[in-house]
């Protein structure tokens, strides 16, 4: 295989995994264009590997700023602005995970804490199920939220002993 096909391969997947992934194909797949640049890129140099628009370019790689995995660069005496991945792999499984705590973890944290608080009579089998269904499922998200915040402050070996 020969580099631009196994590029394009790698691309195609990082994308896949992504949306699979909950993030956008796109954003994901213009993460894997810059993740294997060695250089920073320009938008219109994503635009022209990827065949996207410059709408949906300038999108993405403003949502890949505010994830935190990609810094925006500018280069003396040139207008144009440079895109550049962190390759840092532990750092990017930590900032995906960062922004899915906060995108969809939170949110449902603050819902099933609402929920907890409905008042019953535990005679009542609806009122029972209920109840305890929303405090398993709270204390199931609570758990994941802190194993999630000990990876979040913790180094790459943390993870790794897990699984030795």
């Amino acid at each position: 295989m020969e580099l631009l096909e196994a590029k394009q391969r790698f691309i195609e997947s990082w994308g896949k995994l992504g949306s699979e992934w909950g993030v956008n194909r796109t954003m994901a797949q213009v993460h894997a264009l810059l993740l294997i640049s060695p250089e920073a890129l320009t938008t219109e140099q994503v635009m022209e590997t990827l065949q996207i628009s410059r709408g949906n370019a300038s999108m993405t790689l403003r949502d890949l700023i505010d994830w935190g995995l990609v810094e925006k660069q500018h280069r003396v005496g040139e207008r144009k602005e440079y895109f550049f991945a962190n390759k840092d792999t532990w750092y990017i499984a930590r900032q995906v995970a960062r922004e899915r705590k906060k995108r969809e973890l939170d949110p449902m944290l603050k819902i099933l804490e609402e929920l907890s608080q409905i008042k019953g009579s535990e005679k009542d089998p609806e009122y029972k199920t209920f109840k305890k269904t929303i405090t398993d499922i709270h204390k199931l998200a609570g758990d994941a939220e802190k194993i999630l915040d000990t990876m979040l402050k913790a180094g790459e070996s943390w993870l790794l002993r897990w699984f030795k």
